[in-house]
C-alpha cells in the first residue's frame, strides 16, 4: 500500500447508500419541502466526513469480507496492541492491556459509565453548550443534568473558558457524583490545556466527583494546539475513545472504555453486559 496516495480532493457521493448524514436528512426535508425534495440541503448536523476512508483501512475490510462467514467474533490481541501503541506514540500515554474494555460506540460507553458510577437521582455535571447525547445519556439513566455554562474569553472573544467558581459550586453539591467531560470539547472546539485539566481534576477529587472523559475527537486538532489525555492527568478518570471520528469509520461500531482501577472496571464491565453494549466475545487478557 506504500504507493497509494490519499486524496482529499475526490468528491464522494453518499446519497442513496443508507447514509444517515445525507439520506435521512434529505428524506425529512422532502416531507416538509416537497418542491425541492430536500436536494438543496447541505447536512452539517452529524460528525462524519465525506472523504474516502484511508486505502489501508479499505484493504483490511476487503480482506476480512473475503472470508465467507460473518459469525460471532472476539476482540483479538492485535486490536489492543494497536490502541496501546497509538496512544503511546501519539500522546505519551502508556495504557495497560487490562485497562481497556471494548464496546460498540462512545455513546453506549457513556451510558455504561453513568450506569456504573451513579444512582438514580444523582447529578452529572457537564460543560454547556454540549453534545446532545450527553443530556440524553444522563436522563436515560435516571440522573439529573447539572450544567456549568462556558464563557467566551472577555478580552479576545476567540475561545471559551470554564467558569471555575460555578464549576466548583456544582461539584460541591452533594448530589453531584460524576463530571462528564468532552475533551476536546464539542461543539466549541476547545482543546483543554494540561493546566485546565489538572484544575478540573483537583476540584473533582476535592469533592469526590468521578471524571468520565469523552475523547472521541482527540486526533482532530488544529496546529498550535496539543491534545492531552485526561488519563495522563487523573489516573482515576474513565476515558472513552474510538477511532471512528479520526478515521471516518463510525459504521464499524467500535470504542474503548479505559479505566485503570480494577474495582471500577468490574462495575463498568457489568454495566456493559447489562446494557448489551458489547457484541463481540471478550476473552481474558493473555498472561
Amino acid at each position: 500500500m506504500s504507493n497509494v496516495r490519499y486524496s482529499f480532493d475526490e468528491i464522494i457521493d453518499r446519497r442513496d447508500t443508507g447514509c444517515v448524514k445525507w439520506d435521512a436528512e434529505v428524506s425529512r426535508a422532502s416531507e416538509s419541502s416537497p418542491l425541492s425534495g430536500g436536494k438543496d440541503i447541505i447536512p452539517l448536523w452529524v460528525a462524519d466526513m465525506d472523504f474516502a476512508v484511508a486505502p489501508a483501512i479499505q484493504e483490511a475490510v476487503r480482506q476480512r469480507a473475503a472470508h465467507p462467514v460473518f459469525g460471532y467474533t472476539h476482540v483479538q490481541d492485535d486490536y489492543y496492541d494497536a490502541v496501546i501503541s497509538w496512544f503511546s506514540r501519539r500522546h505519551q500515554w502508556n495504557i495497560q492491556r487490562e485497562w481497556i474494555l471494548y464496546t460498540t460506540g462512545v455513546v453506549p460507553a457513556m451510558s455504561v459509565a453513568i450506569k456504573a458510577l451513579t444512582m438514580p437521582g444523582e447529578r452529572v455535571l457537564i460543560l454547556s453548550p454540549d453534545y446532545n447525547c450527553f443530556f440524553s445519556s444522563i436522563k436515560n439513566n435516571g440522573c439529573e443534568v447539572a450544567e456549568t455554562m462556558l464563557r467566551q474569553n472577555r478580552s479576545t472573544q476567540d475561545h471559551f473558558e470554564v467558569d471555575w467558581d460555578d464549576f466548583e459550586a456544582q461539584c460541591a453539591d452533594e448530589k453531584t457524583t460524576v463530571f462528564l467531560l468532552c475533551n476536546p470539547h464539542n461543539p466549541t472546539g476547545r482543546v483543554w490545556t494540561r493546566d485546565e485539566l489538572q484544575r478540573m481534576a483537583d476540584i473533582c477529587h476535592q469533592h469526590q466527583v468521578r471524571i468520565v472523559s469523552d475523547e472521541i475527537h482527540c486526533e482532530l486538532i488544529m496546529p498550535g494546539h496539543t491534545f492531552v489525555p485526561m488519563g495522563t492527568v487523573d489516573p482515576d478518570a474513565i476515558i472513552l475513545n474510538s477511532p471512528s471520528k479520526s478515521f471516518n469509520i463510525a459504521g464499524l461500531m467500535m470504542a474503548n472504555i479505559i479505566c485503570q482501577d480494577a474495582a471500577t472496571r468490574r462495575r463498568l464491565d457489568r454495566a456493559i453486559n447489562i446494557n448489551g453494549c458489547a457484541m463481540s466475545i471478550r476473552l481474558p487478557p493473555r498472561p
